[in-house]
């Protein structure tokens, strides 16, 4: 006789079944059925242990995905642990995320029973739980390949899977390698007479590095021969996946745009009209994937034309640099493309009441900062570079250069610039709270800095830096990222500014060298204060500085001499060693913060500025970290370096840097805590 265990176990797999043919007979339902794959892990008992911790996740793990479209979690200890994984559609919105994860866990189990590992597949969300550690896995699981019952002409059809592939692999290209959510979408050109744009997307879970993603993707596009003829077709695995369709089925504007294939000219009896709307689809489940053979023929001409192109421009870009007067007579036709951005010199006069002493609101090695007020209403914080200086002249053609082409939510938005008589402006959001440093430095305000906030401002200064690093048309280092570079709106929202000395990096450059070292000290990486080498992993070591900053509330000053108190780095790796780190947390966040959550940001923290960059992670690693709660994060080395204030650079270990009693030949001039040497090398 069969417990009531297994009697629900197959009442849920007749209603699944009776669900799957309900969903075949009304194909015109409105609401669309997921895909799912029932595993063989074992089953668990009605009002188990698995099933409380499953009620658990299901609680949670909605919540956390719709924050960053993704979130992995575990519940409980071996046998009975829980492991989940939700990855939503990059162009999804937070409540639809946190709607469609939601929904999944209990039709999950409906779909599904009893069974202890489940996988649904819907077209705004994945959800997956498992007894099983899922999160280690990197395969892409079972495979659900989706396709349309509708066929391309025949004409057409060896050109329109040629489009097809060449759209995937372009997109799977840029989201993999571009991207730190690991998500783009497309659009393909087509022939009107037939099909007027071929669409499409993939996507990869956000933990995976860029060149395991390109991998997945790869291996799931060269299965489009399966798909060949049909108008739309979708492959999904539990760690990338893709879709096109006629149809335009994302939202927002397309990543990446391709230029429309040749189309031969129709022959007779050949349609000349777009068909219409697709009316159903057909779902077929893979549990392998054999063939390994990638489409990638007219994607390398495509990338060879564009590099070509690319280079095209950047050469002339660079000429154009190269002329460019380094005195006061430059003009604004010397900033090329900055035309929406010019204002008059007398708007900006009037708006700071001719830059009156009482709109005075900082002051920075390059000038003066004042606050003004547009005629439209729109505070505005006004950059104004000192007279006759070539320095400020060439950071302030950088940090035009760069800044404009620049959009995100935590870097300094830039709304105009002035280029009149004398006069070099440049016009930028007014940020109320000013810099961190105004704030977490003073015993005072630092109060209003709780928790919440300061990990805010953490999370927020790690986005701004990735998408410097790898999501933004650009590369760019920043290299003087420091607390009063990173300024706070109304709401504490970190935006990082003042890229006066940050450098563009080609698409496939990783480091570069310079014989003259600019930015401040307390924040600067070994490998760059010793050798001048400066890459990503150089904005690390800043962001790692930072954090230990923001939650100790003490300064990296940069002061390593024996006969001073301990510098920070030094001193939070000796109360970490010791388990004593929360006698140097901000005594204004004491018994008011998650201690774990602390431990977690001091951790990455210290694998930030560890001595090798090659131990520093990437920042889309670091967003992961901050955002995740079961990622194992590795155990940091001790940092060894230092800097002496005398700015004689040091170091304690020998073999890849000077010794102690040596000092680099590097051109330096060090006043107060600011190295402060123009350098702006053409690329």
């Amino acid at each position: 006789m069969a417990t009531g265990a297994q009697q629900h176990h197959v009442s849920f797999r007749l209603a699944a079944g009776l669900l799957l043919l309900v969903s075949l007979l009304a194909p015109l339902a409105a609401a669309q059925p997921p895909w799912w794959v029932c595993g063989s892990t074992g089953s668990y008992a009605e009002n188990s242990t698995y099933q409380s911790r499953l009620n658990q996740l299901s609680a949670t793990v909605p919540t956390n995905a719709s924050r960053d479209l993704y979130a992995i979690a575990t519940v409980g200890a071996a046998p009975e642990i829980v492991y989940a994984v939700a990855l939503c559609r990059g162009d999804t919105n937070a409540p639809t995320c946190e709607s469609c994860v939601a929904a999944a866990f209990p039709e999950a189990q409906q779909l599904c029973g009893f069974d202890k590992c489940v996988t649904v597949f819907y077209d705004d969300c994945i959800l997956r739980y498992s007894n099983k550690d899922i999160l280690a896995d990197s395969s892409n699981g079972n495979l659900t390949m989706i396709m349309s019952q509708q066929n391309v002409s025949s004409p057409v059809k060896k050109v329109f899977d040629d489009a097809v592939a060449m759209l995937l692999n372009a997109t799977a290209n840029y989201a993999a390698m571009n991207t730190s959510r690991r998500f783009a979408t497309g659009e393909q050109g087509f022939d009107s007479r037939f099909y007027p744009t071929i669409y499409g997307l993939v996507q990869c879970t956000p933990d995976m590095s860029p060149a395991a993603c390109q991998s997945c993707l790869g291996d799931i596009i060269a299965l489009t021969p399966q798909l060949s003829g049909r108008q739309s077709g979708r492959i999904i695995g539990v760690r990338c996946n893709f879709r096109y369709d006629l149809d335009k089925f994302f939202v927002g504007d397309p990543t990446l745009r391709l230029q429309t294939p040749f189309v031969p000219a129709p022959n007779n009896g050949m349609p000349t009209s777009t068909p219409g709307v697709i009316s159903s689809e057909v779902c077929v489940i893979f549990t392998g994937t054999k063939n390994k053979m990638k489409i990638v023929a007219l994607p390398v001409v495509a990338a060879m034309l564009a590099i070509a192109i690319f280079s095209l421009c950047f050469l002339r870009r660079r000429l154009a640099r190269e002329h460019m007067p380094s005195s006061d007579s430059t003009k604004p036709e010397d900033f090329e493309g900055i035309g929406s951005l010019l204002l008059h010199l007398s708007t900006i006069r009037a708006a700071t009441d001719n830059f009156a002493e009482s709109n005075w609101v900082g002051q920075g090695g390059f000038g003066a900062v004042y606050k003004g007020v547009l005629p439209d209403g729109q505070e505005v914080a006004v950059k104004r570079f000192s007279q006759g200086s070539g320095q400020e002249m060439q950071e302030l053609k950088n940090e035009l250069v760069l800044i404009a082409s620049l959009q995100h939510k935590n870097l300094v938005r830039l709304i105009g610039v002035c280029l009149e008589e004398h006069e070099k402006l440049l016009v930028y959001e007014y940020l109320p709270n000013r810099s961190i440093d105004t704030i977490l430095f003073d015993p005072e305000k630092s109060k209003e800095l709780d928790w919440g906030r300061r990990f805010n401002i953490i999370n927020g200064i790690a986005r701004g830096l990735n998408y410097l690093h790898e999501d933004s048309q650009l590369k760019i280092i920043h290299r003087d990222l420091k607390a009063s570079n990173v300024l706070l709106d109304s709401d504490y929202t970190p935006k990082i500014s003042d890229f006066g000395l940050a450098r563009l990096f080609a698409g496939d450059q990783s480091q570069e060298a310079t014989n003259s070292v600019v930015g401040t000290y307390g924040y600067m990486s070994p490998e760059y204060a010793m050798r001048g080498h400066y890459s990503v992993k150089s904005d690390v070591f800043s962001f790692g500085v930072l954090i230990l900053e923001i939650l100790t509330g003490r300064r990296s000053s940069g002061s390593y001499s024996f006969d001073e108190s301990v510098d920070l780095i030094s001193l939070v790796w000796e109360h970490w060693t010791t388990g004593t780190i929360t006698e140097i947390i901000d005594s204004s966040m004491r018994g008011n913060a998650p201690g774990d959550q602390m431990l977690k940001c001091i951790h990455i923290g210290l694998l930030c500025v560890q001595d090798n960059p090659m131990d520093r992670p990437v920042m889309s690693k670091v967003i992961v970290m901050l955002s995740s709660g079961t990622v194992s994060l590795q155990a940091p080395l001790k940092p060894e370096f230092f800097i002496p204030k005398s700015g004689t650079y040091s170091s304690t270990f020998p073999g890849s840097y000077p010794r102690a009693s040596q000092s680099t030949s590097k051109s330096q001039s060090v006043s107060s805590n600011e190295v402060s040497i123009a350098e702006m090398e053409s690329r």
